[in-house]
């Protein structure tokens, strides 16, 4: 699902581009061929069959001539924190990314891009320089640009960016780093990141369970989920941009461990950015899986699948092991999710809000 070839209606508009061009061939065709009056009704049914399409074509337009106020989120990374591949991994899954036959991939991220003048990310993963390379080639801004960044939680793969912002890397200026209490003192406590909070590389800003965070078009809250949180909490993002609002939740703990309904939730929101670490059970030969319990995409198919095709399409699935086979655009399990009605996170995919 990029939105990149998706009208505002979420349609592919490079499919009704197609219908759009038959439909005027028949026209033509048939035009010549018929008597007036005949002449006169296929006109009325052709007007009738372009009518959606023109309607479609003017939200379009509108929304590129008010590109000034265009808040999209941006897709920087899809794997689980090691990336992928992953280290002293030479498995055919791993090489075919090594030799990029396969996308390669950062861990997860995103970024949000406001009127293409500024920008939030979602994580700060530890390969954060291709990370803003994604946020420049789809909007030409760069780190000066970066408004502030939100932390989900203490895991590799969602903080270790931060370390290029210091004096051996960018060398930043109070960037606003959002970070639940425990994150807050995790990292004003412990080196090396305490160094970035002396040098003022970063300033870090509080948040608070369920307390919206509000700024020019959008609105972030943190939303508190059950996670291994062994030097911080764990949270997930409601972001509600202009039209639309996304949940950003890449690490979680069983859907029934939460207090909310990942179904009811579903429902709630536009885009629902959830976690795919793992496709099934025994993905990991010879570890317990129970000591790392995020739920499997199997699982969570099996939870949504009664919900309308409607809803489980906002569904894209995102934060893939090295060993989930969705890595793999061209998998059997890749085409078991998408005829499930389902969507998979690709880097560079982009939706606007």
């Amino acid at each position: 699902m990029n939105s990149a070839h998706r009208t505002p209606l979420g349609l592919d508009w490079v499919a009704l581009q197609r219908v759009s061009t038959s439909t005027r061939r028949w026209w033509v065709k048939s035009r010549f061929k018929a008597s007036p009056p005949m002449q006169a009704v296929l006109f009325l049914i052709a007007g009738f069959l372009l009518l959606p399409l023109v309607a479609e074509a003017e939200q379009q337009s509108a929304l590129r001539e008010d590109s000034s106020s265009r808040v999209t989120l941006r897709v920087l990374g899809i794997a689980q924190d090691a990336g992928h591949p992953q280290i002293d991994c030479y498995a055919p899954r791993c090489l075919s990314a090594w030799r990029e036959e396969t996308p390669p991939s950062g861990a997860t991220a995103l970024a949000l891009t406001i009127s293409d003048a500024s920008f939030f990310m979602f994580d700060a993963p530890p390969e954060l320089p291709a990370a803003l390379y994604q946020v420049w080639r789809g909007s030409q801004l760069r780190l000066r640009d970066l408004k502030g960044v939100f932390l989900t939680h203490a895991h590799m793969g969602h903080y270790a960016g931060l370390l290029h912002l210091g004096k051996e890397g960018a060398g930043a200026s109070g960037i606003p780093v959002y970070a639940m209490p425990r994150m807050k003192t995790f990292l004003e406590t412990n080196a090396p990141w305490a160094q970035l909070v002396n040098d003022k590389n970063i300033v870090i800003r509080a948040l608070k369970a369920e307390r919206p965070e509000v700024f020019e078009q959008i609105t972030v809250t943190p939303w508190q989920v059950p996670h291994r949180d062994e030097y911080s909490e764990t949270v997930g993002y409601f972001i509600k941009g202009p039209r639309k609002n996304a949940l950003y939740l890449p690490d979680i703990d069983q859907w029934h461990r939460w207090d909310r309904s990942l179904a009811d939730v579903i429902q709630q929101v536009d885009f629902a950015f959830i976690d795919a670490t793992f496709f099934g059970a025994g993905e990991l030969p010879g570890r317990d899986m129970s000591l790392i319990p995020h739920p499997t995409v199997e699982s969570t198919m099996t939870l949504l699948k009664d919900l309308a095709t409607k809803f489980r399409q906002r569904v894209i699935f995102i934060h893939m092991n090295n060993t989930n086979p969705m890595l793999d655009p061209e998998s059997a399990q890749t085409q078991q999710v998408i005829r499930g009605g389902f969507n998979i996170a690709r880097v560079g995919a982009a939706f606007d809000l």
